[in-house]
């Protein structure tokens, strides 16, 4: 028994580090699929403020969630994410701002600003949605975190469909970090551990 505990434990690393590396693929290929079309609401997921300002990344997030928007393809846009250490501002309410600061109208756009992870945006965004009869949006992110996304609002019955904002991905070992980063957190969550 004492020489198969070695052998059933390296297979059980071999059989986690194959999931990685399946669902890491799928990330990817899910990564740069535009599946933008009508939907009840645009949800974006935040990313980092600087003092009331978006970030380049949730810029970028915001100003590709403002395409949709004028291309009429949902009534109404959901930005979310916390303070992220910061006092005064939300990554939420920094997206709200930025997109009234662009033509859209205040009372086109609902604010999440509580998240501290994707696991609790994507659980408050889902639970706004529920009461508000919104069943269907379009998830605006950075490409490699799509699929966890969708997967996590999926599993709360909505029906969603990801766009990811435009980047210059290079295929490189980063990029790949990222898929096998976002591969780890969803295989996590699926078992029941937030991180």
């Amino acid at each position: 028994m004492k020489k198969l505990l070695p052998t059933i434990a390296l297979a059980a690393v071999c059989a986690w580090a194959g999931s990685v590396a399946y669902l890491a693929a799928q990330i990817r290929e899910q990564s740069v699929i535009d599946e933008a079309r009508q939907a009840d609401v645009i949800l974006v997921l935040g990313a980092a403020e600087y003092r009331g300002k978006p970030s380049p990344v949730l810029k970028a997030r915001l100003d590709h969630a403002l395409e949709l928007y004028h291309r009429g393809l949902a009534p109404r846009i959901l930005t979310t994410g916390g303070a992220g250490g910061d006092p005064v501002f939300t990554e939420g309410t920094v997206g709200r701002d930025y997109l009234i600061q662009n033509g859209v109208p205040s009372e086109a756009i609902i604010v999440e600003p509580e998240g501290e992870s994707t696991v609790h945006s994507t659980a408050a965004a889902a639970e706004i949605m529920r009461r508000m009869g919104m069943q269907s949006c379009v998830v605006v992110s950075d490409g490699y975190h799509i699929y966890r996304v969708k997967k996590m609002l999926e599993f709360r019955g909505l029906t969603v469909y990801g766009s990811p904002r435009s980047t210059n991905a290079r295929g490189d070992l980063r990029d790949w970090w990222l898929y096998f980063r976002q591969a780890v957190g969803y295989l996590l969550w699926s078992i029941g551990i937030t991180i």
